[in-house]
């Protein structure tokens, strides 16, 4: 798979009827491993593992309704009252990050409302600070930790 920008982690990869899977920790579960895919498991990797996230309280493509359809959003991270915190939307490496994967994150916090927004292809990594009542956000140097995301 791709070197990504971000730390390695012991992946569990096996073959599945001709076909590479990887364990995904949160559905429990091995999953078909394409690049975004690679990108979603180490990135979690990282929030669980650098940011102290708990496990528990994350959950990769979950549904909501957006306009009468139904997305996936890659990894919502919710706080101890089951809260939607963070919404992060993934991309595999070879994939640009730019206004139109904003715009789907975007569409996507119509419904949940949170305060972070975070883009990864596993080499660029952006996150976003909502402010509701200035109807505004900020970028951050650095994804909050969990600790710091529940204040």
């Amino acid at each position: 798979m791709f070197p990504l920008n971000q730390p390695e982690y012991p992946a569990k990869i096996k073959e599945k009827d001709g076909k590479r899977t990887i364990f995904d920790e949160l559905r429990g579960c091995y999953v078909a491993l394409t690049p975004e895919e690679w990108v979603r498991q180490n990135f979690v990797q990282m929030l669980l593992h650098r940011y102290g996230y708990p496990a528990s309280l994350m959950a990769n493509e979950s549904a909501i309704e957006l306009n009468g359809m139904i997305r996936r959003c890659d990894t919502i991270v919710y706080d101890r009252s089951l809260r939607p915190r963070m919404i992060v939307e993934y991309k595999a490496p070879t994939v640009k990050i730019d206004k139109k994967v904003f715009a789907q994150i975007s569409r996507y916090n119509l419904v949940l409302k949170v305060d972070y927004l975070v883009i990864s292809n596993g080499i660029q990594h952006y996150c976003c600070k909502m402010d509701y009542e200035k109807n505004t956000f900020s970028f951050l140097n650095d994804i909050p930790t969990y600790s710091t995301l529940t204040e």
